[in-house]
């Protein structure tokens, strides 16, 4: 079973919940700062010249947000970017644009992008029907996970990499229960990372995570894809199917093994180079788990 892929509004009417953030790593040198709680989220918005650190919870929910440098979160910070409209002025729509990097620090969540049926906007009005909203995010750069307890990005663009390396939230988040406290306490949902429906330029690459559930499915990725050495509490994770790859991908060591997961619609990844590991191939699976046809997890081009 796919857990939730919200990280969602309903936190601006939440009291009482606050999302521990430490201080800003100190090789962040950050000439604006968003910041605020759970309870009371900051608000990215404008044009910002120079770099942006995220500090605390805060949200892209006020018409389009343009960071002209680099944009962190910042350790335990949280940035909701999956917002389609202007919840501010109640006219217009929103948007992230980082026109550097991007980077989700230890313990950080990041949850950008958004779109009708696989993950709905957190302000899309019918949400609970799937949906008609599209979000629009821009990466100009690379975006990159170090330690980050999760990212979820969805009908995005990265023009660079898209790299994430550890975190997780390890073996409590491993156990797929919803957290006490923090951003997946107040939506209600174990800790996952995910991939869909997004245009990577660059690489996408994936190792040491530690967490309930993740998935990379429908990413026209122009790189190579790497999904190496992760360990999943959700025996339906590790979904990785339905991508169109330019170069080479290879998946190794993952636990559960690379798979279509329960669901219908699941596709081959399309591979123009080579593809080896969990992933090759020469290997087969049930499409969908359990009982579906013996399909190729991936496909030469």
């Amino acid at each position: 079973m796919k857990v939730s892929t919200y990280l969602v509004a309903p936190a601006i009417a939440l009291s009482g919940l606050i999302l521990g953030a430490a201080p800003a790593s100190a090789h962040v040198l950050a000439a604006h700062t968003c910041s605020g709680t759970l309870a009371a989220p900051g608000v990215l918005a404008g044009t910002y010249r120079g770099n942006v650190q995220i500090d605390g919870v805060c949200m892209v929910n006020g018409g389009a947000a343009v960071v002209d440098g680099n944009l962190t979160v910042t350790p335990g910070s949280a940035l909701n970017a999956s917002f389609a409209l202007n919840d501010k002025t109640h006219h217009g729509t929103s948007s992230l644009r980082v026109r550097g990097n991007l980077s989700v620090l230890k313990d950080a969540v990041l949850d950008m992008g958004c779109l009708p049926l696989h993950s709905p906007c957190s302000d899309d009005p019918k949400a609970s029907t799937g949906g008609t909203l599209t979000g629009h995010n821009h990466v100009d750069g690379n975006l990159t996970g170090w330690e980050a307890l999760a990212i979820i990005v969805h009908a995005s663009r990265i023009d660079g990499d898209a790299t994430q390396v550890g975190g997780g939230g390890g073996a409590a988040a491993m156990t797929c229960k919803v957290p006490t406290t923090g951003v997946f306490a107040a939506v209600g949902s174990p800790v996952f990372s995910d991939y869909e429906d997004n245009r990577i330029v660059g690489d996408l690459s994936v190792s040491k995570l530690r967490t309930c559930w993740f998935g990379a499915l429908r990413d026209n990725v122009g790189g190579s894809v790497t999904v190496d050495g992760d360990k999943f509490g959700d025996p339906d994770a590790d979904e990785v199917n339905s991508n169109l790859v330019h170069r080479s991908m290879k998946c190794f060591a993952n636990t559960p093994a690379v798979q279509y997961g329960d669901a219908t619609g699941g596709r081959p990844n399309k591979v123009a180079d080579d593809a080896s590991g969990q992933c090759g191939f020469k290997v087969k699976l049930h499409n969908p788990v359990p009982n579906g046809p013996l399909t190729p997890i991936s496909v030469h081009i």
